[in-house]
């Protein structure tokens, strides 16, 4: 097993030149990852290539590849690898997407069945040109993994949809175990981060799923340049529409074309957020610098 600095990897678990801005080049000592490409990972890499399916672990460069795939763990993208918006902070793809692939939901459903999932997590690129934002490709992935799998709990990532309510009602009707919609960021930030985004829109969204009988989640990314009460303010918000489990992690500056790190949160600073966070309701919160919003999710089911 090898350590390396976290600057210094690429997709996949593949070491490449360092691509960070140069004030990351030299990160706390907190941040190294395992690079272990045990026979789980290699089995789930091989999988996801002979079904043609994308991770997000791998279009965003989550820093828990390694970690998760190795414990039989991956987060599948679906709607393409295309996104429609460009957030700041995000290494996903911005362009313009290709046709609607209708076989995907089918083809993620027998990934799951092939890796023997217990629990799975299925997010998407946004895909604003569609009059549903993918919301039927959501619940059509929903109903197959439970039809051949009903064994596996299901967790969905989803876009805002524009803030469609007949979108998100698609999705919730399939009956996920977990819905999850991120915020990301402190309200004052999201205009300049999530342009094509509304924080108060997300917070509805959040707010909707909820009456609608559905477990909700969401998530913030820390240092874009917040304030800690600004943090804390995000959580009151959630809290405020019911939401049930937070992930708080560390942001990292996917390239030089990025926003950069404003600066780095130490993880005991992580601790004093857990622990408010669950003062404050939550029934779980994930809070750490390499917590991404689906890390460890399968503890969070019940």
């Amino acid at each position: 097993m090898t350590f390396i600095p976290l600057q210094e990897v690429g997709r996949a678990g593949q070491r490449e030149e360092p691509r960070l801005h140069e004030r990351e080049r030299r990160l706390p000592p907190w941040f190294k990852v395992k690079i272990s490409q045990g026979p789980d990972y290699k089995d789930i890499k091989q999988i996801m290539d002979k079904l043609a399916l994308h991770t997000i672990c791998e279009e965003a460069r989550c820093p828990n590849v390694w970690e998760c795939w190795n414990n039989r763990t991956a987060t599948f993208l679906i709607l393409g690898d295309i996104c429609t918006r460009r957030c700041h902070y995000c290494a996903v793809t911005t362009g313009r997407p290709l046709e609607l692939d209708r076989e995907e939901p089918l083809r993620v459903a027998q990934a799951v069945q092939a890796l023997g999932l217990k629990h799975v997590v299925i997010t998407s690129v946004n895909r604003d040109e569609l009059e549903d934002g993918g919301a039927a490709i959501f619940a059509e992935t929903i109903s197959h993994i439970k039809r051949l799998i009903p064994t596996c709990t299901v967790e969905v990532l989803i876009p805002d949809f524009e803030g469609s309510e007949a979108a998100l009602a698609a999705v919730v009707a399939e009956r996920p175990d977990i819905l999850n919609h991120n915020i990301e960021t402190v309200r004052r930030l999201f205009p300049s981060i999530r342009p094509q985004g509304k924080y108060d829109r997300s917070i509805e969204l959040l707010g909707r799923a909820k009456q609608a009988g559905a477990r909700t989640k969401s998530g913030v990314i820390v240092g874009m340049g917040e304030g800690a009460e600004e943090i804390r303010e995000v959580m009151r918000d959630l809290r405020s529409v019911g939401c049930d489990i937070l992930t708080i992690g560390q942001y990292l500056q996917p390239s030089k074309q990025h926003l950069p790190v404003s600066r780095f949160y130490h993880p005991d600073e992580f601790a004093a957020f857990k622990s408010e966070g669950l003062a404050l309701g939550f029934r779980h919160v994930e809070s750490g610098p390499l917590v991404r919003s689906s890390y460890h999710a399968e503890q969070q089911v019940s």
